[in-house]
Formats: C-alpha cells, sequence, structure tokens
C-alpha cells in the first residue's frame, strides 16, 4: 500500500531500486522519504524525517546546521566533498573535493572507515531508495538521507554496546560523531542543541531550532598548543613564520630578510593593535601554510582550515605581518586567513566560522579592539596608499562572506539586534544590514575574478546591496573614483566593490524618495534601495564630518604624522601624506567610523634593527578620523572637516495611551532611542501649540481639549549626543 504515496515524491527524488552494491550496510534499514518530499517547507521536513527514522528532530537540525547551515548550496560541493545541507560526501571526483585538485586526505576523511567502506552519498541513496542527484540537489530528500544515515549510525552503536533509546539527546553522541570526522563537531552539535540557531535561504524557508540549556555539551578534548597565541579550547598549532635572512652570509644590518617585521605591539613602546583583518587564502590550506613557511614570502597571523576550522598560529602579535598590503595597516592589524576563494561561499564552513569567531573574540579582549566593523574588517576594506592604487587591492574575502552571521558568532550582532526600519529621514546616520541566505544579489565573473571559484550561483547568498545613481533598479550603479579612476559606473563583476555597501557599514541619508534613500557615497550621491517588504537598514548614531571650508577635503590611506613629527627622529626618512583619490565634497556628510586614530609611522628596514632609525615609533600630532566614505575606509585630517556629535535616534517615537475624554487620564511613552541611557523632557502640545504648565508624563484631559488633537513633545539628550525632539501622533478629544 505504500506505493500509493509514490505520486508524491519529485522525478528528480524518484530512483530505480539501488543495486546490491550501493553501499547499505548490514542491518540497515530503509526509510521511507515521501513525507519528508512531501514537507511543506524545509522546516517541517526535519519533523516527518525525525517521524521516519526515530532521530530526534531537533538533532536532526542540528546537525545539518553545523554540516551546512541548512544550506543546500544549489548542488555544488562544499571544501570536503559533501553536499547538500547534511554534507553528504561522495559525489566529487575520487580523491578530490570539488574540481580544485585538492585531495580529500587534505582536509577530512569523509569516506573513510567510519563510513562503511563507501561514501555518505552512496550509503543515503541505499537506505532511502534515492537516487545521489535528488540527495545533491534536493535539499529535503538531503534531510531525509541524512536522517537514514544518522539512524543507520545509532543502530549500529547500539549493536556496539551503546545505550538504545531515541529521546534521550545523549545517547546519541556515538552516531552524531560518526556524521564527520571533525574533531570537537560532536561537541559542536550539542551546543548548538544548547544555544538554538536559526537560518532563512530565498530556496527554503526559514528554519528555526529552539535552544535547550538542560543539554549537557560534551568536551571535545582539543587543546591549543602552549606557544600559540589563542584560546585553549580551539586546539591551534603553532607553524611559526620564518624570520631570517635572505642568505645566511649576508650580515645581520642587512636589509634582505623575511617574512615579517619584529616589533613590541604588545608593549608600550610599539605600534598599537587596532583592526582585525578578514581574508581569505586564495587556495587551499596546505599550499597556504607552506608559503607562510616561506622566507622569501609573506606572513599572516594565523590560517583557518575549511573543513574542520582547524586553527594555525604564526606570529606572535607583537611582530608585524605583511598581509595587508598597506603599511600603516600591516601596522595595527592581526591577519587571519582563512582557506577558500572569494568568488564562493562554498568554502565558508560553520566550522571555519565558529573557529573564526572565537579566535577574534579572543584577540579582541586580549588587545581590546571594538567588535565592530569598523575594526573588525575585510581585505577588500583596505584603502589604497597612494593614487592608482585602491584599484589593485585585494578584494577578499568578497561578497560570499556572511558579516552578518560572523557578528552573531562574535556577540555582536550588526545593528544591535534592532528591527530594520522605513521610518528614515535626511540627516539620519543606519546602518546597513543586508541578511545574506535571503539576500541574492546578481554576481558575474567568479571565476575569471577568483580562479578555482568556479562560476557564480545563481540565487546564493551575499553580504551587500547595490547602489544606484538615481532611485531605480535601471539606474547605472554608482561610482567609486578609487575602483574605475575613468569615472565609469560600477559593475555586477564578482571583484568590483565600486557599489556594493556592506552589512555593517554606516551612511549618512540626504534624501528620501519613496523606498529609495539618498546617501553619500564615494564623493557622490548614491541611491539604496529600502523597500517596505524588507528594509535593510536600521536606525544609527555615529559621529558625521562635513568639509571645514569651501572646498573639498582630502582623503588619505594611511594616517601617516606630519613632516614635523619626524624632527625627534632624523634618522627615519620622512614619509610623505599623500592624498588617494577620493575627496569629502562641500554638502556631502559622512559617518566617522573611528575618531581616535594613531598617528604613527614604525620603521622596520633592517633583519637585526641596527639600521639608522630602525625600530622606531614615530608619532605625530595630527588628528585623524576614519570614515564609511566607500567599500573601503579612508582617513581625513580633523583640520580638514568639522566634526559633528552624533544625534541621539528614535527607534520606536513616542506615544500616548489612555482615553482622550475630558476628566481622562493620558500617558505619555518616551519611545525608544540611541543610545539607550538617555535623559527625556515632556511637552504636551493641543493643536500644535504648547499647553501651559503640561510637563510632565502624565496630562488630565480637560473641557478645553474638547475636539482638539493632543500630542505629546518629547527632547531626548544623552552625553557627548546632539538632542532630538520627536512628537507622538494626534489624540482627537471627544
Amino acid at each position: 500500500m505504500a506505493g500509493v504515496l509514490l505520486p508524491l515524491i519529485p522525478l528528480s527524488a524518484a530512483a530505480a531500486p539501488p543495486a546490491a552494491s550501493s553501499g547499505a550496510a548490514a542491518g540497515d534499514e530503509t526509510v521511507a522519504c515521501a513525507p519528508v518530499l512531501a514537507a511543506g517547507s524545509l522546516d517541517e521536513s526535519f519533523a516527518a524525517a525525525a517521524e521516519a527514522t526515530g532521530v530526534p528532530a531537533d538533532l536532526l537540525k542540528a546537525v545539518s546546521y553545523l554540516e551546512s547551515r541548512w544550506d543546500q548550496h544549489a548542488g555544488q560541493a562544499s571544501a570536503d566533498g559533501g553536499y547538500g545541507v547534511f554534507n553528504l560526501a561522495g559525489g566529487a571526483e575520487p580523491g578530490h573535493a570539488h574540481g580544485h585538485g585538492l585531495p580529500l586526505s587534505a582536509v577530512t576523511d569523509k569516506d573513510g572507515p567510519a563510513r562503511e567502506g563507501t561514501s555518505e552519498l552512496a550509503r543515503a541513496a541505499a537506505l532511502t531508495g534515492l537516487s545521489e542527484h535528488a540527495l545533491t540537489t534536493d535539499a529535503q530528500a538531503n534531510v531525509c538521507g541524512g536522517a537514514a544515515l544518522l539512524a543507520a549510525y545509532q543502530d549500529q552503536a547500539v549493536r556496539d554496546g551503546a545505550a538504545a533509546g531515541t529521546a534521550d539527546l545523549t545517547a546519541w553522541k556515538d552516531a552524531v560523531s560518526r556524521m564527520s570526522d571533525i574533531e570537537g563537531f560532536a561537541a559542536g552539535v550539542y551546543r548548538t542543541l544548547r544555544d538554538g540557531a536559526g537560518a532563512t535561504t530565498p530556496a527554503d524557508g526559514a528554519v528555526i531550532l529552539a535552544g535547550n540549556h538542560d543539554v549537557v555539551v560534551p568536551q571535545d578534548g582539543r587543546t591549543s598548543d602552549p606557544a600559540a597565541d589563542c584560546p585553549a579550547e580551539l586546539g591551534c598549532e603553532w607553524l611559526p613564520a620564518p624570520y631570517q635572512k635572505g642568505s645566511p652570509d649576508l650580515p645581520d644590518g642587512t636589509g634582505d630578510y623575511g617574512n615579517h617585521d619584529q616589533a613590541d605591539r604588545t608593549g608600550e613602546g610599539g605600534p598599537s593593535l587596532d583592526y582585525i583583518l578578514i581574508h581569505d587564502t586564495e587556495t587551499a590550506y596546505q599550499p597556504s601554510v607552506n608559503l607562510v613557511q616561506d622566507p622569501t614570502y609573506l606572513a599572516w597571523n594565523y590560517t583557518l582550515r575549511s573543513a574542520d576550522g582547524h586553527v594555525a598560529n604564526h606570529l606572535d602579535p607583537a611582530d608585524v605581518g605583511w598581509h595587508a598590503g598597506n603599511w600603516y595597516l600591516n601596522m595595527h592589524s592581526i591577519g587571519l586567513e582563512h582557506e577558500g576563494w572569494a568568488g564562493t561561499g562554498t568554502w565558508f564552513t560553520e566550522a571555519m566560522y565558529r573557529s573564526s569567531a572565537a579566535l577574534v573574540r579572543y584577540l579582541a579582549a586580549k588587545h581590546d579592539i571594538p567588535l565592530d566593523r569598523a575594526h573588525v574588517i575585510g581585505h577588500d576594506q583596505v584603502p589604497g596608499i597612494l593614487p592608482g592604487y585602491t584599484k589593485n587591492v585585494h578584494w577578499d574575502p568578497g561578497p560570499y562572506w556572511d558579516w552578518d552571521h560572523y557578528f552573531e558568532l562574535l556577540g555582536a550582532p550588526i545593528g544591535g539586534g534592532l528591527e530594520a526600519t522605513t521610518d528614515v529621514a535626511p540627516g539620519d546616520v543606519v546602518e546597513v544590514r543586508t541578511g545574506y541566505a535571503d539576500n541574492p544579489n546578481v554576481v558575474t565573473g567568479c571565476e575569471e575574478a577568483s580562479p578555482g571559484s568556479g562560476d557564480c550561483v545563481e540565487g546564493a547568498g551575499t553580504n551587500f546591496r547595490y547602489l544606484y545613481q538615481e532611485p531605480s533598479a535601471d539606474a547605472p550603479l554608482a561610482k567609486d573614483p578609487g575602483w574605475k579612476p575613468d569615472g565609469s559606473a560600477g559593475t555586477t563583476y564578482a571583484s568590483d566593490v565600486s557599489a556594493r555597501v556592506q552589512s555593517g557599514h554606516k551612511l549618512v541619508v540626504d534624501q528620501v524618495e519613496g523606498d529609495w534613500l539618498g546617501v553619500w557615497w564615494a564623493g557622490s550621491l548614491a541611491w539604496l534601495h529600502n523597500p517596505a517588504g524588507r528594509p535593510v537598514v536600521v536606525p544609527a548614531t555615529a559621529k558625521t564630518v562635513t568639509v571645514a571650508g569651501d572646498g573639498p577635503a582630502p582623503v588619505y590611506g594611511r594616517a601617516y604624522p606630519e613632516t614635523a613629527a619626524y624632527a625627534a627622529h632624523p634618522d627615519v626618512p620622512v614619509q610623505e601624506v599623500t592624498p588617494i583619490e577620493y575627496t569629502v565634497g562641500a554638502g556631502q556628510a559622512y559617518a566617522v567610523a573611528d575618531d581616535h586614530v594613531p598617528s604613527d609611522y614604525y620603521r622596520a628596514a633592517t633583519f637585526d634593527g641596527s639600521g639608522p632609525g630602525d625600530r622606531t615609533v614615530v608619532r605625530g600630532e595630527d588628528v585623524y578620523y576614519q570614515l564609511w566614505l566607500a567599500h573601503r575606509y579612508v582617513y581625513v585630517r580633523a583640520a580638514d572637516v568639522e566634526l559633528h556629535d552624533p544625534v541621539v535616534a528614535d527607534v520606536t517615537g513616542p506615544s500616548v495611551t489612555g482615553e482622550a475624554r475630558p476628566g481622562r487620564v493620558l500617558t505619555a511613552h518616551p519611545g525608544t532611542y540611541l543610545p539607550g541611557d538617555v535623559d527625556v523632557t515632556y511637552r504636551w502640545l493641543r493643536d500644535g501649540e504648547p499647553v501651559r504648565h503640561a510637563t510632565g508624563r502624565r496630562y488630565l484631559v480637560t473641557g478645553r481639549d474638547r475636539g482638539a488633537d493632543l500630542q505629546v513633545e518629547v527632547t531626548v539628550s544623552a552625553p557627548a549626543h546632539t538632542p532630538a525632539t520627536h512628537v507622538s501622533p494626534p489624540l482627537r478629544v471627544r
């Protein structure tokens, strides 16, 4: 009778009965997937798969979330050759991941002995009767396959002596461990069960896993190398970058050395640590760590492996890596290289995101680096150092790095957890929050711009919104004179950041036309679509700058000291402070990302530091501000601009409750504001005019108010902020 359900199975999911060599293990029971495939949503398919297999639905969600964040990836393989929501391995060319020529043994052995001698994909197909094609391309089929596989592992664990039972989540630990060869995977699954998770994809909708604080997280046994600057639980290894001369025969005072510089960035005498730079490797993990150990190449601080989030530490944080393409940023940053390619998101695994976030939380706390998008930045946000250089600065980690999710893992969500809004007025500062999986954009040329990425995937999530030259999606994309000095419009090409405003970027609104916000961008007015059905900005506060004089203010790619600062260090060559391609024009306003930027230059030119003025920090008196001016940051001299305090921003404005009738009392509710700690004063209005002595939170309605409109006006103030006044909607007195 089960055959009557077959019409519910999509043709792509139907399969001929698997052959005897399909990979089924002795004792395996087949699973009826029709109810899973017929479920109305991906979220509902987990419940159906739980019913079909006996695996708790929450456990299925937690395992697959850690494998893929519930993303089917449009049938593309992940870094370790796995497919779909459960990252089922086995569809790639034998011995390789997805066409990059990376041996699976270099990342994780998802087809090893724990997999009964066959691939996960083949065994899932045998367990379900679904084709491998269906398992790789259909999310709900993949859920059924993953659930069947997990149930089979549990059956085997029970046969091997593990405790039986399906309701007790702890009884599934051995089976969960068999779903991945990643060290610490089971602990990560149980941590996800405890904390909960949520995600939305364009193809499959929202999936929610409610947290359960009663879940006990098992110890994963990982410990970091004592030499590594890393959280102990990450299990980091120490793979030091070499510091050596180009040839042993060279004198110690040679300038021919590599692959980084020695400094005292963690002490009082060296440059400060102010930024954490997020990179991707543009190659696989092993070639990356080979390069960082090459004295003729260059060094960064950490490399993270895609398959399991493994972290290798290469530099003492006191020393300066050569990773940013900008010496000022090198001086002040810690560089993290993530295994992957900028033209695809499939290498940016949940395991790597979580390891990276744990590492960044640790580094930020240790070195007092703010956890915000002004200080935890991509290489694509680094400015060029001289005119003409910006267009050649790298653009990793690219459009597919999920900044929203990353900052959630950092515990500092973009937008501070506030609701997105369309209640925006000229003069407001807003923070862009694009979303990711539910934010696909057209991107082209992924393989050409980042060889090894493969073709761009239609419908893939992205971390940005396009800006336009007019309030229309048919208008040309916004311009960026640094990226395109010829003045041409931005494009959708993967590396073209001209018109891309990323999640976490703050903008000053100049105009509002319907769903469109006119914002200042790269020296011109650009337009951001902020639709009512899915707004992409949240209220924000920030200091802002405008030009101090009549002409434009120059901006810089480095906050170097003024010439006079070198007088105390005559052996240090003066570094010219040269403007780059952008300006702050008259009438324009930009948000300040940091108004305490160090103005300094660290001289490092010889192997042993014996050269004239070597290992010296020159500190200037010039004050610089870091600006959100375009996709890349810039610096502006304080002397060239006027700095404006942030205005108190309303998240929800004032309102009045109560019955508007004589003899009744109305109560004013001030609303919520940024920053959170504000002072509020009240003034009641009758038909727009102040009511004498009515300055409290409550108002007694009198006969004089009959037929009038009553409102409350609140003035909100906070330290170091410009006060703001807001008025409630009117209430007509009956």
